[in-house]
């Protein structure tokens, strides 16, 4: 008995020494970040890590230094197209999950194998092809666009919220249809009101992508200052001309963007580990 005490004791400090590596590998560059952006001494590079002065200039120029990066035009773009893009997204994945979990109709194992075959190739192989079609509807250089994008195949990530509504008994809807209730009323005063982990796991999830994404935003608003996103516009301050200028603006501009995802995931973490352990059943 007194071995096996040994053994787990041995495991499990090993256990939390790679832990804690693994934390600080992982902290580190977001405390270089943060010590860059409140550094005093302008430049893109230094031979020395820790700053010789700190400053909070680097933040108040990212807002009033607007002639030639606009960051706060670029925030209010990301802002708008995340949360239009959360909603629309977040309204398509509930309603196919719970289609895909309540309905049976003779299509629905074959559409569910299909959107998962399309789901292993990377979004970004459709970037040609979406590009065009947007061109040819004219919504590239346009806010509108990257909502498209963002929202016309969030149905495809259906997989976790689906999983959540099969855990509800379908004995709550064959109740209120025999109450009279149809499919609509069932999803919205029903389930919906059951569902708050998945919806917050949605909603995170969804507001996430645009918030952060960089390849779409860069291919459709090329060319468009003015309707840059945060990630477009930061980008525009690492080029060859900007960055020994602007570097300490970009990183107090990456540090801005981090704060309202950090916020939400700290103040949502319960609902969005229930969301994805209520989801993570066989269905």
């Amino acid at each position: 008995m007194k071995s096996l005490k040994i053994r787990s004791h041995i495991a499990n400090t090993t256990i939390y020494l790679v832990l804690t590596v693994l934390s600080a590998v992982w902290l580190l560059p977001i405390i270089w970040l943060i010590l860059q952006s409140l550094r005093l001494e302008p430049g893109a590079y230094t031979s020395y890590i820790m700053p010789k002065g700190y400053t909070l200039n680097n933040f108040i120029n990212l807002f009033t230094n607007t002639s030639v990066h606009n960051f706060p035009l670029w925030f209010r773009n990301t802002l708008i197209v995340a949360v239009f893009s959360c909603a629309v997204s977040t309204l398509f994945v509930l309603m196919v999950s719970y289609a895909f979990s309540r309905l049976r109709f003779p299509a629905r194992r074959g559409l569910m194998n299909v959107v998962l075959i399309l789901g292993v190739f990377p979004a970004f192989m459709s970037m040609v092809a979406v590009y065009h079609i947007l061109n040819a509807i004219n919504l590239t250089q346009s806010l509108a666009g990257l909502v498209v994008i963002y929202s016309g195949s969030a149905g495809m990530g259906y997989y976790i919220a689906k999983g959540f509504f099969d855990t509800i008994p379908k004995s709550l809807d064959e109740a209120a249809l025999i109450d009279g209730a149809n499919r609509n009323t069932i999803f919205w005063k029903i389930t919906l009101p059951m569902s708050r982990p998945i919806i917050i796991h949605t909603v995170l999830t969804s507001f996430l992508l645009p918030w952060t994404d960089f390849i779409f935003a860069s291919v459709l608003l090329k060319g468009k200052a003015s309707k840059f996103t945060v990630t477009v516009g930061l980008y525009q301050m690492l080029s060859r001309e900007s960055i020994d200028k602007f570097f300490l603006q970009f990183c107090a501009g990456a540090v801005i963007i981090a704060v309202p995802i950090t916020l939400l995931f700290i103040k949502m973490q319960k609902y969005y580990v229930e969301g994805i352990t209520g989801g993570a059943v066989k269905g």
